[in-house]
């Protein structure tokens, strides 16, 4: 005869209460009791806890229905700090958050990630000295780090894994070597899935399912399904820049491979022809400059590129059905030719029924979309249960004892 009986639930920690607090916003002690199940004396204990440790505070009375009012309680976002970085491959962009991700802070600096680990990681935890400087703030108060790489990430390690024009950086412990630099939790993953992360939660939660794309001297994309980044068995998904294109088999990639997206449509691919042609044009840059001032060869090629996107696009939306693409990354400071491009051969080439309620749209974080996409995946991390509790044992030196 089976057994009925069952594996025993254990009582939730402060870690689930914490993530109770988060997800309702500031609920009284009697619902938080509700929610988690716990004992009023148990979760008192809890949430002593988690106001010493300043992660916690109370937020209020609310009215009640006979007796004394309810006191609510929220997460307390002055508790702490968290410091982020969107590494490009000649531009980062740094920021410092609160612990609701708010931004207390930004700043944009030139570090040219073919300079190698060391010293472009140096150059960003010098510019994280200058950003809490800047705020009164003190890197006793950090409680996270994230860092976007322009490159596949091995999320499980933080590790950059044989990225092309970055030269000693693969398999370099980024995550390890933030952690171990500041003794604080640290995330590391591809720039563009932060991207996604940070366009689907505060501007697209209606949307399921979302492609984000960042068109610069590269080509990448994020995928945002349900809420979650979906980097694949090894953190290679949305590695669209690698994906053929038809009719351009002539053209080599850094990779070693023939006709990929990157070599035709990326910024470094268009800059090329355009100086091939006599315009002065290095980057990205250049190409945005020349499209803004209506040089008819830079909006041609920079459609072409867009079409060139929309090509390979299509196949994802056959593969993946989302309900919003988003495009981003430097080339979309010229929007017109790139978004035009994208649209025509995205729509063009996909079946109906996926394309039924899609949107192409640009990107409404824009330079921004990676440090916001960073603090809001640090915080997933920061406040996991298990690592709010990890937390509160150092900080005790106990374990609180289930009841």
């Amino acid at each position: 005869m089976p057994s009925t009986s069952r594996t025993p639930v254990p009582p939730a920690g402060a870690g689930a209460v914490l993530n109770v607090i988060r997800a309702t916003g500031r609920p009284t002690r009697a619902e938080l009791a509700e929610a988690t199940g716990l004992s009023r004396s148990t979760l008192s204990e809890r949430l002593d806890a988690l106001m010493a440790s300043d992660l916690v505070r109370e937020a209020g009375a609310v009215p009640s229905n006979g007796g004394r009012p309810r006191t609510t309680v929220e997460l307390n976002p002055a508790g702490g700090v968290l410091l982020v970085a969107d590494v490009g491959s000649t531009r980062t962009r740094l920021a410092l958050m609160d612990l609701a991700a708010t931004s207390l802070g930004e700043s944009s600096e030139t570090f040219a990630v073919a300079d190698g680990p060391s010293a472009v990681l140096e150059a960003v935890t010098a510019a994280f000295r200058e950003l809490l400087e800047s705020a009164g703030r003190s890197e006793e108060e950090l409680r996270g780090i994230a860092l976007g790489l322009p490159a596949p990430v091995s999320f499980a390690t933080g590790m950059p894994v044989h990225p092309p024009l970055m030269p000693g950086w693969h398999e370099f412990p980024v995550r390890d070597w933030m952690a171990d630099r500041y003794g604080v939790p640290a995330v590391v993953d591809n720039d563009v899935n932060l991207m996604a992360f940070g366009e689907q939660k505060t501007w697209f939660d209606d949307d399921a399912h979302l492609l984000f794309v960042k068109v610069g001297a590269g080509i990448g994309c994020g995928i945002s399904a349900n809420g979650r980044i979906l980097r694949g068995a090894d953190g290679a998904a949305g590695d669209v820049g690698h994906m053929r294109v038809t009719g351009h088999d002539d053209v080599r990639c850094n990779c070693g491979n023939q006709g990929c997206l990157e070599a035709v449509a990326g910024g470094t691919a268009i800059a090329a022809r355009l100086a091939e042609a006599g315009r002065d044009a290095a980057g990205s840059a250049d190409i945005v400059r020349l499209v803004h001032a209506a040089d008819p060869l830079a909006n041609r090629l920079v459609r072409e590129g867009g079409r060139c996107v929309g090509e390979v696009l299509a196949r994802c939306v056959s593969l993946f059905n989302p309900g919003a693409i988003v495009i981003g990354g430097p080339l979309m400071q010229a929007p017109q030719p790139l978004l035009a491009g994208v649209r025509e051969a995205t729509i063009g080439r996909s079946p109906p029924l996926a394309t039924r309620h899609l949107r192409v749209v640009p990107s409404r974080l824009g330079e921004r979309a990676g440090v916001v996409g960073a603090g809001l995946l640090l915080c997933e991390h920061v406040f996991a249960p298990a690592a709010i509790d990890r937390a509160l044992e150092r900080r005790t030196g106990r374990r609180s004892r289930p009841r």
